[in-house]
This record gives C-alpha cells, structure tokens and sequence, in this order.
C-alpha cells in the first residue's frame, strides 16, 4: 500500500501584492525522491518553507505524516530534516560542538547524543573535521554539515533546498551521491531550478512556473511526453523535397524539418514534429511507412529520440507568465 507522508492541497501564499504560490496540489509517498524543479522565483522555496511548517500559507493546507502544518508546525518539525538554501551555520563552533547544539535543541535525549552524532559524522563524511570551526570549512563540507543537522533527529522525511548551490563539480559530485544513498532510507524533495541535480537523483519531478504546478510525474514520462510534443525522425533513401511536403501534410503533423539532404546512397533524414494528442499511438508511424511505399522509397529509420528533462523544462517554464503577476 502506497502512503502519502507529504500531501499539499490547494496551497497558496501571498505577499502583499505578489502572490508568490498559486493554488499547488501534489503528494508525495513514502520513499520517493522528488525534484521539486523550477527556474528562479517559481515558487519552490516558499513552498518548502510552507510545508516544513516555517511560514503559514495564506490559503490550503499542507499536511506531513498525517500533521496540519499550520496547526501542529512542532510535530511536522520533528519528522522533517530541513537544509535551507542558505543554511544558518555557526562559524565560529566546531562541527562536532555544533551538531551537539542542534541534538540539544531537537530535543535527543542526553544519552543519545553521542550515537546521533557519530551516526550523522560518518553518514556525512565529517569524520577528521569534527574539530575544525565550521568558518573554516570549504562550502562543499559545510553543505555536509548541514546536511548533518537535517539528519541529526532521524527523520524519515528531508526537504532539500538547492543543496549544490555554489559548489564546484567534485563537491557537487559528493553531495549527490550522498543523497542518493539518503534517499534509498528516507523520503526525501529536493528543490532546485538545476535539471541536472534532478536527473541524477530524483525518480520524479514536479514543475513549477509562476507559483503553479505543470507538470508532475516519473521522469521518464515527462522526457516521454515532451511537453505535449512528438519528435519522429525519418530517414528514407530516394527521397526529395516533394516526399517532405508529402510527409507535412499527414494528419497530426505540425511541421517537417530536414536534418540531412541525403543523396549519393544516404538517406534524406526528417524531423517531424506532431501533437501527443493528435493521433492513436503509432498511426504517424504507419502513415509514413505506407506513404514510402507508395513513393517507392526505401525507409531505413524511423523513431522517436527520447526528449531530455532539458526540453521538457524549457518547454514549461518558458518566460510567458511573470511570476510576480496578478492571477
């Protein structure tokens, strides 16, 4: 049985004159991993700020293990491992001193400490730092630390927030293999506008545009889908311009590009983009098979190249709606 640990209804949240969240609904089960994906200013972090209980939304709810995180924001608090954007580290303590603190103010019991501690300097790869000042760590291990006081409580849910920003590709590297061992434990988002970082680690993506949600389900469904768009590439051997128009004019078909001329033994090779909605399943590839059957022409591909989470997103996201506008 499938059990939504995080479920967001209707929410939305306003300041003042911006409405910075629009009416956004999803779930998320137990033992996901979730991108939570958009370009700047979308929405993501005011929306994780909602759902882990530190702002009220102005409308909707959000409920985490069963909590309304307006009405009991401790409890919700006590199941979520939170890592803001801009972690709030204390630079002069040293890491150990400072994981101490945040076990004391989570309220661990004074003979767990110790376990907790250990257990999240290994999970985090701090082992030969614990004694330095977290000021004078590179940011790549002061992600880990925060990481570590996310984890510190042993929740089954983490909320990541842009948890690579900044970072140089090796950090960045070590901070995604980190999450991914994390996530074959707990349920865990992960907020960003970096398609990459969902690539790597996520099953799932949620878009967001301008405070509302596009688009919402496995990755490969959403490269799969394209964004409501059907890329087939065609190559045919004895084909010329008049077998693109040909192909142009089939049902569903909205526009016909040619990739290679062809010629002298190669095949002349097409782009064609159709609308998902437009036709059954594989009736484009059946018309052009009989369409080069009737020409005489010798078909040698015919397929669809999946889209990338790229073309997808730029898709979605396109600069059309500004996100601070009226609804």
């Amino acid at each position: 049985m499938i059990v939504a640990v995080i479920q967001v209804d209707h929410l939305r949240k306003r300041y003042g004159a911006v409405q910075a969240v629009r009416d956004v609904s999803f779930t998320v089960s137990r033992g996901e991993v979730v991108g939570f994906l958009g370009p700047n200013g979308a929405g993501k972090t005011t929306t994780m700020k909602v759902v882990t209980g530190y702002i009220p939304p102005t409308d909707g709810r959000a409920l985490v293990a069963g909590f309304d995180v307006a009405a009991s924001p401790l409890e919700v608090k006590r199941r979520i491992g939170y890592l803001p954007e801009t972690c709030p580290l204390y630079g002069d303590m040293r890491v150990r001193d400072y994981l101490a603190f945040v076990a004391e103010v989570r309220g661990i019991p004074r003979r767990d400490r110790a376990a907790a501690i250990g257990a999240v300097i290994e999970r985090c790869g701090l082992r030969g730092y614990t004694l330095r000042p977290i000021g004078q760590l590179s940011k790549g291990y002061r992600q880990r630390v925060g990481l570590a006081q996310a984890m510190i409580h042993g929740p089954d849910i983490l909320i990541l927030d842009e948890p690579t920003s900044g970072l140089d590709p090796h950090q960045i590297k070590e901070i995604r293999e980190l999450i991914r061992e994390v996530g074959r434990e707990k349920t865990v988002i992960l907020s960003t506008h970096i398609l990459g970082e969902v690539a790597a680690t996520c099953d799932r993506a949620i878009i967001i545009r301008a405070g509302r949600i596009v688009a919402d389900g496995p990755i490969e469904d959403l490269t799969r889908r394209a964004a409501g768009r059907r890329v087939t590439q065609v190559g045919a051997i004895g084909a010329d311009a008049s077998f693109d128009d040909a192909v142009g004019g089939l049902a569903g078909v909205s526009s016909v590009r040619p990739l290679d001329e062809g010629g002298a033994g190669r095949p002349r090779r097409l782009s064609v983009e159709s609308s998902v909605e437009a036709a059954a399943p594989h009736a484009l590839e059946r018309a052009v098979f009989a369409l080069a059957v009737e020409r005489g022409v010798e078909l040698v591909e015919l397929h669809q190249p999946a889209a990338s989470l790229e073309d997808v997103f730029l898709e979605l996201t396109g600069d059309r709606e500004r996100p601070g506008a009226a609804p």
